[in-house]
Parts: C-alpha cells; structure tokens; sequence
C-alpha cells in the first residue's frame, strides 16, 4: 500500500472516529439493528453511504457485480448466508435491489466473456442473462442507451423475484414482517428511481408514494 493511501486512510480515519464516536460506542455496546439490508452493485461509483446519507449501523450491505441474487433453486451460500443473517437474526423490515445505470456487467452481456479467462465472472454474469432475453424479446426501436436502462431496470426486477424465491423470505413477506424494494442510481443525470410494481415501471421520487406497502413483483 503506498504512502499516499496509508495517509488519506489515516485522514478519514481520524475524521470518521471523531464525527462518529458516540455512535460507534453505542454501536458497540448494543450490537447493530440496521433499518434494511442494501444489496448493490461493486462499482466504485456506487456508495450508498454518502448517496443515501447513512450513518454507521443504518444498513446491512451486500455487493457484487450487476447486483445479483441466485434463485433458489442455484444456491450460492456466501449470497444466502447474508439473506439468513439480515432477515432472521438481525429482522430488518426492507430489503433494497439497488441497480445502476453504465452498469459495466449488465454492458459485459453483449460482449464475448472467455471462459477460460474468467470463469467465475462468466457463470456469474449468466444470472443476469434473462434480463437481457427479455428486454430483447419485448421491446424494439430502442437506443443503445435506452435499452440498457431496461436491462438494468429488468436486472433489479429479476433479483426482487428470484429474493422471493427463498421460503424464510415468502414467511417475511406473508407475516407483513418484510417489504422489498427495487432501485436503479442514474448516475447522469444524478437521481434515484423506484419501482412501483402496480404499475410495472420505475418513478423518480415526485411520484413516489412514501407509504410502505408489501408488493409483490410482477411478471
């Protein structure tokens, strides 16, 4: 690690644990109890700290490329193992799909992946296959542009689906103990939209209804 980042990390430390420092003993004196788990992509443009104004302890967070989350059926137990944790033990009431636009996996879905080059990346940019198919299959005349913020947008549909495939989730959900979410961060312009599943479509906050309701998604 160079000295140039042993000093910026010493910095922001030093602010961090002097802004934080009643929260962080409270934090560690009472344990955590996050308003939601956020599950986000990796990319670095992405931090949903500062997006979303969070302090420590307001959100339990899992990341990976194109925000995905296996089906059931194709259990991967690093992926469950936060969908247990954050539901069962640590009870949060949301869960948030956050997805973004310039998405650099759902992009890598037109491109040829060599498997022998990055198998894992391929297997796992294959969960967001369907995404691709159905906007392909659905909507025509689109732009370049526009169709890949309908993949993104179908990516995040897709995952709330496939979170609702897990039977500890079906009990949250059916006991009104769960509401799940889905998002997309437009990076340019800088804006949040919401899926409102009664209408099958992404709204920015104007339109948002702030009241929580448990929606399934749809098909």
């Amino acid at each position: 690690m160079s000295n140039t980042i042993l000093k910026e990390t010493q910095s922001a430390q030093n602010s961090f644990f002097s802004i934080y420092k009643e929260k962080l003993e409270h934090l560690a004196t009472n344990g955590q109890h996050p308003k939601a788990l956020f599950i986000g992509c990796s990319d670095s443009r992405v931090t949903p700290e500062r997006l979303l104004g969070l302090d420590p302890g307001d959100m339990f967070m899992l990341r990976n490329i194109a925000n995905i989350i296996p089906p059931y059926v194709q259990t991967e137990i690093g992926i469950v193992s936060v969908l247990e944790y954050a539901v069962l033990s640590l009870q949060v009431p949301h869960i948030i799909v956050c997805g973004h636009t310039d998405c650099g996996g759902i992009r890598s879905l037109d491109q040829h992946i060599d498997m022998a080059t990055v198998p894992a990346l391929s297997r796992w940019l294959d969960l967001a296959r369907p995404a691709q198919r159905d906007i392909d299959f659905t909507l025509r005349d689109l732009t370049p542009e526009e169709r890949h913020l309908a993949i993104v947008e179908r990516n995040v549909i897709n995952q709330l689906k496939n979170i609702e495939s897990y039977p500890f989730i079906q009990q949250s959900l059916a006991a009104n103990k769960l509401t799940l979410h889905g998002w997309v961060y437009h990076l340019q312009p800088q804006q949040i939209t919401y899926y409102n599943s009664a209408q099958n479509h992404f709204i920015s906050s104007t339109n948002l209804d702030f009241e929580p309701k448990n929606e399934k998604t749809t098909n």
